[in-house]
């Protein structure tokens, strides 16, 4: 018993002395070292600035997790979040005592006489690119929205395209490149093609047209998609840090290993309009397969422009319109915040251009910008979208926690990272049954909203159904 107590007094001496040392070289660290620091409250009050700071730190999971309202987080709340955790965990979401759903949100109006025997319809087949050698056919109306191998992982990559293959629905490449796990998936693709034609260019940075058509002897390559501007950074190129720029994503995107991965900010070889038609034509004529364009609306005379010039047989087969309220990509906050039309501004905007030079019917348009919800998906067909995609709402289908550090490669639950130990954490055959799970919830949940309202197939959906909309110019709206 004694030896006991005498270890036990030895081990609080020893812990007391540690202490002890640990304040001391703080506090040394504090007075020699901190009163360099640009900021005056660490020059002046060392302790209390640090212990600040950790709060602050801190405040930031603490808000998200656990303070927050279930309606008050942003850019995404609780409750939006719980749906889609739900709903890829194959579990019908089912809220009970009323909506806690703002005053201000989309109400949809039901019909007195829907269709008997039917909960939800379904979408009607769609072809895209109809006057190229290969159109896209699909039965889907929502998919994923591009996000670039390197920003994700390669595990999130194969859960991906595994869960949307399941699903029979598409999945965009994103700017960097195809890479062999999006292939190895069968999914059916979209290759992107940035503004640094990561994965299609030549030794200085130019298209290279063999690389395309090589990539479209793919047979799950189903088109391509020229991106001129992506939501989180409107005006702005992407932005890959040198430490995720590993040597096999520097050989899919044909950079050098270990330097930050920056694009322009537009498409060099693109100067005006035509040019970028005549690029889309070249695309169509050299894969015989269909080709769009991706943009966030600014100017609504250069969209104008765009559509009057466009001819129905030539191209573009769709337009992909994002919106300025930020995406998956990390970006400086003033671009995040004030850059760009949101989608509930440019969607009805882009419509009513599309109807007034009679091309709204010969091309498809994919809404997308946090539409990861069947509100938000019905919303977006009710104003003259075709498709919706989307980013975020994968992400939280995969086991995102939005802790918002996607650009430092530490992604707790291994989707924004390279670290083979994080990426662990994400096991491929179980998130892409959580991923098949959510587009199917969604397709279902879309289908019965439109049967609720009394349409046959969702794409019937239109702003007659819609009680109460965000603001926007209703002249110009999908009627």
């Amino acid at each position: 018993m004694r030896e006991f107590i005498s270890l036990v007094s030895d081990l609080t001496t020893g812990l007391i002395g540690t202490a002890i040392l640990a304040v001391l070289l703080l506090y040394l660290y504090w007075r020699f070292i901190d009163r360099h620091s640009t900021d005056p409250v660490r020059r002046n009050f060392p302790g209390v600035a640090h212990i600040r700071g950790t709060l602050i730190h801190m405040g930031e999971y603490l808000r998200t997790w656990v303070l927050a309202a279930d309606r008050e987080e942003k850019p995404f709340d609780r409750v939006q979040r719980n749906w889609v955790k739900a709903a890829s965990e194959g579990r019908e979401p089912i809220a009970s005592f009323g909506s806690t759903s703002p005053d201000d949100t989309t109400i949809f109006l039901p019909s007195a006489f829907p269709i008997l025997d039917q909960d939800s319809v379904h979408a009607a087949e769609r072809i895209i690119g109809e006057y190229t050698d290969h159109p896209y056919v699909t039965r889907n109306l929502f998919g994923i929205s591009a996000m670039s191998f390197g920003a994700l992982g390669k595990h999130a990559v194969l859960s991906l395209g595994q869960g949307a293959s399941a699903s029979g629905t598409w999945m965009n490449s994103g700017e960097g490149g195809v890479s062999p796990y999006h292939l190895e998936t069968g999914v059916d693709l979209i290759a992107q093609i940035g503004t640094a034609k990561y994965g299609f260019r030549d030794a200085d940075g130019n298209l290279d047209m063999k690389k395309v058509v090589e990539m479209a002897s793919h047979p799950n390559v189903k088109m391509f998609e020229i991106k001129l501007s992506q939501g989180a950074k409107p005006g702005k190129g992407g932005i890959l840090p040198g430490a995720k720029v590993t040597p096999e994503i520097a050989a899919i995107r044909g950079i050098p290993a270990g330097e930050d991965s920056i694009s322009p900010n537009r498409h060099p070889d693109i100067p005006d309009t035509a040019a970028l038609l005549e690029m889309v034509s070249e695309i169509r004529r050299a894969t015989g397969k269909p080709c769009g364009i991706k943009f966030v609306m600014g100017s609504g005379s250069w969209v104008d422009e765009l559509c009057s010039m466009i001819d129905t047989k030539e191209g573009p087969d769709f337009i992909t319109l994002d919106s300025g309220t930020g995406g998956t990509g990390a970006a400086p906050q003033t671009l995040l915040d004030y850059v760009g039309m949101p989608i509930e501004w440019s969607l009805p905007k882009l419509v009513g251009m599309m109807k007034k030079h009679n091309i709204y019917d010969a091309i498809e348009v994919f809404a997308s910008g946090k539409l990861i919800t069947p509100d938000k998906v019905a919303w977006a067909l009710a104003n003259g979208a075709d498709f919706v995609s989307s980013a975020r709402g994968f992400m939280f289908s995969l086991g995102c926690l939005m802790t918002l550090k996607c650009n430092e490669g530490k992604c707790p639950v291994g989707i924004t990272t390279h670290d083979p130990n994080l990426q662990l954490g994400l096991k491929i055959d179980q998130a892409a049954i959580r991923v098949s799970n959510y587009i199917n919830r969604i397709e279902h949940e879309v289908g019965v909203i439109a049967h609720s309202v009394g349409v046959v197939e969702p794409r019937q959906l239109r702003l007659e159904h819609i009680g109460y909309a965000p603001p926007v110019d209703n002249k110009s709206s999908a009627t």
